[in-house]
C-alpha cells in the first residue's frame, strides 16, 4: 500500500560564521550540534515507532546530512527530489539588515511586496511542489512511512496552505524549529497535518541564515 503518513523534517543547525542568508547556495553543512540535532529527529521517528518505507531529501548538502542520521536508524537510503529544495531568494549570500539596505538602496526595490514575496519563489510556487512531491512521493512509497527532510519555508508554507490560513506571514512566528518534524496523514481527502514534534528543542541553536 502507499505511504498513509508523510513527515516533513527540518534539517539541523547549518555551519554559518558569516551569519548570512544561504538560500541555495552550496556547501553549507550542518555544524557539529546541526550533527546532534538531526541524530535526535531520527531517533523520535525510531522512538515512535514507525517503519519507513522511503526517504527523500533536498539537492542541499544540509538536508541530505540531515537525512542520512534518519538512514542509519532504518537501513533505508535516501533518494534526492529537486521539489524539496529551499526557495531562492535575491538576498542569498547577504546578511540582511538595515546596513545592507542603506548601503545598497537598489535592493529596497526587492522588499516591495512581503504577501508574495517579490525577493524571492513565490509562496503559491512553493506549495504547489511541495504538495507536489508530497502526494506523488507517498503515492510510490510500499512498506512504510515516507520522510521528506528538507526546509523550514516550505515546511511552514505548507502546514499554512493545508490549514487554510494566508500564505503571508511574520517569518519570526513561525512553528518549525531546527529538526522539528511535521506528520501529515494521506487521506481520501487529501492532506491532514496530525502532528508536530521538536526533538531537538532543547539544544541551543543558531537559527540564522533561513529564507
Amino acid at each position: 500500500m502507499p505511504a498513509a503518513r508523510i513527515h516533513l523534517v527540518r534539517h539541523g543547525e547549518v555551519h554559518n560564521p558569516g551569519g548570512v542568508l544561504y538560500g541555495r547556495l552550496p556547501h553549507f553543512r550542518l555544524s557539529e550540534r546541526g550533527h546532534e540535532m538531526a541524530a535526535l529527529a531520527a531517533k523520535a521517528l525510531q522512538d515512535s515507532g514507525v517503519k519507513v518505507g522511503a526517504i527523500y531529501t533536498s539537492p542541499l548538502l544540509r538536508t541530505q546530512e540531515s537525512a542520512g542520521h534518519i538512514e542509519q536508524r532504518f537501513g533505508v537510503d535516501a533518494k534526492t527530489d529537486e521539489r524539496l529544495i529551499e526557495p531562492y531568494n535575491i538576498f542569498e549570500g547577504r546578511k540582511l539588515s538595515a546596513r545592507t539596505i542603506a548601503i545598497r538602496p537598489h535592493l529596497v526595490y526587492h522588499l516591495r511586496n512581503p504577501y508574495s514575496p517579490s525577493w524571492g519563489e513565490s509562496y503559491v510556487a512553493i506549495v504547489a511542489r511541495m504538495v507536489e512531491a508530497m502526494t506523488d512521493l507517498a503515492a510510490k512509497t510500499e512498506g512504510g512511512d515516507l520522510v521528506l527532510v528538507t526546509h523550514q519555508l516550505p515546511i511552514w508554507i505548507t502546514h499554512r496552505h493545508l490549514e487554510g490560513l494566508k500564505l503571508a506571514h511574520n517569518p519570526q512566528k513561525r512553528r518549525c524549529s531546527l529538526s522539528s518534524i511535521t506528520t501529515f496523514e494521506v487521506t481520501k481527502d487529501g492532506l491532514v497535518e496530525v502532528g508536530y514534534e521538536s526533538p531537538a528543542e532543547g539544544l541551543l541553536a543558531i537559527d540564522k541564515g533561513s529564507v
